[in-house]
């Protein structure tokens, strides 16, 4: 059977998420506070005067000029939340990503040789998972210094067992099917056995993964943000130092701890009800159960 075009495989994709979601209300919930967020991400410089380097008075209050008043330093609230968005959005996405390649590359390689790889690799992850995942991140970034590129790679890093865990039990359970087995009788290389078949059809659960992981991606991010170990809170504008401004600030950065931790409950609230739902409908045990 030939390919789809293009823009048939994205009608089909699109037809296929307009019933998942009319089937899984959570999941409609949380793809509306997704699509919500993304657009002010992207499209939310257009609604605001201002950019997130420009300077009013410090400490203006909520009002028709400035909707959640403004900084220590005279920045808009609401224009820095926006661009904040974009920031950590990006930053967790990037991290996501990272955990998404190296993890599935690990598990892999891991499912597919088997024998002393398996072993081998399995046990570097089950050490890796031994420590607090966020104990783990911390150390990483205070080791290569703190910046957002390290930041971004202490989370992937840190999130990479999961995905070797889980794709690790996908790959074994391809490998048992006939068509893996009358592929490798046929003397298909195994290369091709790894990449061609049993990767791709390894995917349902990479996806889900990577949906909920977006999830603690941006928690973590956050997090080491308000440590102190990302970038300058007033020159990256991103959830995490907003939040971490505000609360050294004390009584008047409330509105902004507020609005910056409001941010980030609404976001990954979203990835976990759009990921259940998505696990609800691509993998058949987890109905089931």
């Amino acid at each position: 059977m030939n390919a789809l075009p293009g823009w048939q495989a994205a009608k089909a994709l699109c037809a296929w998420l307009f019933k998942m979601l009319r089937r899984h209300r959570p999941a409609l919930a949380g793809f509306v506070l997704l699509a919500l967020m993304a657009g002010l991400a992207f499209l939310g410089p257009v609604f605001t005067p201002y950019t997130a380097a420009d300077v009013s008075g410090p400490y203006l209050d909520p009002g028709g000029k400035h909707w959640l008043g403004t900084d220590s330093q005279g920045y808009d609230l609401f224009t820095r939340l926006i661009y904040g968005a974009r920031t950590t959005l990006l930053i967790a996405l990037a991290a996501t990503v990272l955990s998404m390649a190296l993890g599935s590359l690990i598990g892999a390689v891991a499912g597919f040789c088997g024998r002393w790889v398996d072993t081998l690799l399995m046990r570097l992850v089950d050490f890796a998972m031994s420590f607090p995942a966020f104990l783990l991140a911390v150390v990483i970034v205070a080791i290569l210094g703190k910046n957002l590129d390290n930041l971004i790679l202490a989370v992937g890093l840190v999130g990479a067992p999961v995905f070797a865990r889980q794709v690790r039990a996908e790959i074994l359970r391809v490998m048992s099917m006939e068509y893996m087995a009358a592929a490798s009788a046929l003397g298909l290389p195994a290369s091709r056995a790894l990449f061609a078949h049993a990767l791709p059809n390894s995917l349902n659960p990479i996806i889900v993964l990577s949906t909920l992981g977006m999830g603690g991606a941006i928690l973590e991010v956050a997090a080491l943000n308000f440590l102190g170990l990302g970038g300058d809170p007033y020159q990256v504008p991103e959830w995490g130092l907003i939040l971490k401004q505000g609360w050294d600030e004390a009584d008047k950065g409330t509105v902004q701890v507020a609005a910056a931790g409001l941010a980030i409950f609404v976001t990954v609230l979203g990835f976990n009800l759009f990921g259940d739902g998505l696990r609800d409908e691509l993998d058949p045990r987890a109905k089931r159960r």
